[in-house]
């Protein structure tokens, strides 16, 4: 039986990675990371180790003695935690003196160049899912006003223009004044700063950056992303169709058209 070894962060992404390997016939051993993962994971995957942020060689060592040979992340890892619990060992210290800067992006390929080096190809588990991805158009609530689609080609084109400097995924505007710009906070923290300067009606765009890898980095939205919408009372998110994951997807959009938040496959 072929082993798909997974990487785990947190959300509901290395779970339904998990469940799709499983109904196609494949063994799961999963790497989760302690105090991120969902501990129902191990539910769902055939085996479950529990490392801190930043064992690297623990996490190959865990996927060769399972003969592993493809590897997928999915789910992130908190800023918290990276504060608080990372605990590199030897080989993810020399990783990271090579870098030589620590950005998202690069500290990922970081670490799949690392696996590959050791005979593990990483992969993007998304063509796994069946229906995962944005397609274009409104994919719930109301059509959005010549206003909001304004703001919305605003957050986009900034969105894209910082992206390339490893600047957030994600972007909010009002009424043409750009209220947050997703950094080292996160999406959620960006968003509750955003509606605390500009208010009720923010418009939010969420894209990948020009140069991310989405084998392991992908721009996602789910239930909680709504429920935190409607908490905040902002009335657009834009996703960049074709690439950002809608995860959960009934349930998102179903709370999108109860809470009234228009949901758009942005191109």
């Amino acid at each position: 039986m072929r082993t798909l070894g997974l990487i785990a962060g947190n959300g509901v992404f290395p779970l339904e990675v998990a469940r799709m390997a499983r109904r196609q016939g494949l063994r799961t051993v999963a790497v989760a990371h302690i105090g991120e993962t969902d501990p129902g994971l191990a539910e769902v995957a055939d085996a479950v180790t529990w490392i801190k942020v930043g064992q690297l060689q623990r996490m190959i060592d865990v996927f060769k003695d399972a003969g592993v040979s493809e590897a997928a992340m999915a789910g992130g890892i908190s800023r918290a935690r990276l504060q608080s619990d990372f605990a590199p060992d030897h080989r993810a210290i020399v990783m990271l003196a090579r870098l030589g800067r620590f950005s998202d992006d690069k500290v990922l390929r970081g670490v799949a160049a690392e696996l590959e080096s050791e005979g593990i190809r990483v992969i993007d588990p998304v063509p796994m899912l069946d229906g995962v991805l944005a397609p274009e158009g409104l994919l719930a609530g109301p059509t959005p006003s010549a206003a909001q689609l304004a703001d919305l080609r605003l957050a986009f084109a900034i969105a894209r223009a910082l992206g390339a400097f490893d600047v957030g995924q994600a972007v909010a505007v009002r009424d043409g004044v750009v209220a947050a710009v997703e950094a080292a906070e996160g999406t959620d923290a960006a968003l509750r700063r955003a509606a605390a300067l500009c208010g009720k009606g923010l418009v939010v765009a969420k894209a990948a950056k020009p140069s991310q890898d989405l084998r392991f980095d992908r721009p996602a939205i789910g239930p909680a992303t709504i429920d935190l919408l409607s908490e905040l009372d902002a009335a657009v998110i834009g996703v960049q169709a074709g690439t950002t994951m809608l995860l959960e997807r009934e349930s998102t959009l179903r709370r999108a058209l109860a809470s009234n938040i228009t949901v758009l496959g942005y191109a």
